[in-house]
């Protein structure tokens, strides 16, 4: 299939979903969503065979079996991630607000409050944009984000519309004025939020991640101790019930000493902690169907199957 082909039929697919899931009453949403993860992990493709992976990664005591009930479970919980963002834009401000639960939320309206600005940093767990629109919704806060350029062009509009929409302000992953803006707005006391358990690029922060080493953005602990910003991860999960949860953790501190690069390593490895705790509580919905350590990528030379990522943050889902 050639690479343009290839493309309309993915902008196709997105806009279908758009188009047609957020008209279908909840309930037939949520069957189908199901229903399509199912079929999904029963042909075993190379997104479901990296989910499980990873998490014999996260639970290495797991056996075959328990393995096999976790990918199940982590592909439907993918799917109930984009069957919700596809009917976001139609949800009410009730809706939004009674759909996330945090804990811990007074780091954040305490953070904002200050003046000092935010930085919340996550790994692909739950719905980030179900938090983010709970954001702009229910603490009245507008942020801003970053979001990877997708092909085609027009893809890449219509997710930065759709965020947009949503009260984000998005800017382009590349282009590397994304950095000096995130940091304008934080100086203003405003807040920036990134997706940022994974970039392989060689300006990726190494980490130990569930005892080995893998790569994380840098960007979140650079803007953190450029700014003044207080930086502050996030963990999101799903229980059986539609209301998502999740917790605000303390600040990351930026150590007393060192150079820049060794805060930026202290820093980054304490964000990579924190996701760990909650990626181990909630390993099912954790969306990461891509190679993340850095030993699962030799013998490789080069970066593949989207392994490179560069910037301030993590944009990937998408």
């Amino acid at each position: 299939m050639s690479g343009g082909l290839k493309a309309q039929l993915t902008y196709a697919a997105y806009a279908a979903g758009w188009g047609a899931v957020k008209k279908l009453p909840e309930p037939v949403a949520v069957r189908l969503g199901r229903t399509i993860a199912d079929i999904a992990w029963k042909r075993r493709g190379k997104g479901v065979r990296r989910l499980e992976s990873n998490y014999a990664r996260v639970v290495p005591d797991a056996t075959p079996e328990r393995l096999a009930e976790l990918s199940r479970a982590g592909m439907r919980s993918y799917l109930r991630y984009w069957m919700e963002s596809f009917r976001l834009p139609a949800w009410s401000k009730e809706r939004i607000k009674g759909g996330f639960d945090p804990k811990d939320i007074h780091y954040l309206t305490e953070g904002l409050a200050s003046g000092k600005g935010v930085i919340i940093a996550l790994p692909h767990l739950g719905n980030w944009d179900l938090a983010g629109v709970w954001v702009t919704t229910k603490l009245e806060t507008r942020f801003t984000t970053v979001a990877e350029r997708l092909e085609p062009a027009k893809l890449y509009d219509r997710f930065v519309a759709y965020r947009e929409s949503l009260g984000m302000e998005v800017l382009p992953h590349s282009g590397g004025s994304a950095f000096g803006t995130l940091a304008r707005r934080l100086r203003e006391g405003g807040l920036v939020c990134l997706v940022a358990e994974r970039d392989l690029s060689a300006s990726g922060v190494e980490v130990t991640f569930f005892g080995d080493a893998t790569r994380m953005p840098a960007g979140p602990a650079l803007l953190a101790q450029q700014t003044g910003a207080l930086l502050m991860p996030v963990t999101l999960w799903y229980d059986d019930s539609p209301v998502m949860r999740g917790r605000v953790h303390p600040p990351v501190d930026v150590p007393e000493s060192g150079t820049r690069a060794e805060k930026t390593s202290v820093m980054t490895q304490a964000l990579a902690d924190a996701f760990a705790t909650g990626i181990a509580d909630h390993p099912e919905d954790w969306h990461m169907l891509q190679r993340l350590w850095l030993a699962d990528l030799e013998p490789r030379s080069g970066a593949g199957e989207g392994e490179s990522r560069s910037g301030p943050g993590d944009g990937e889902r998408p």
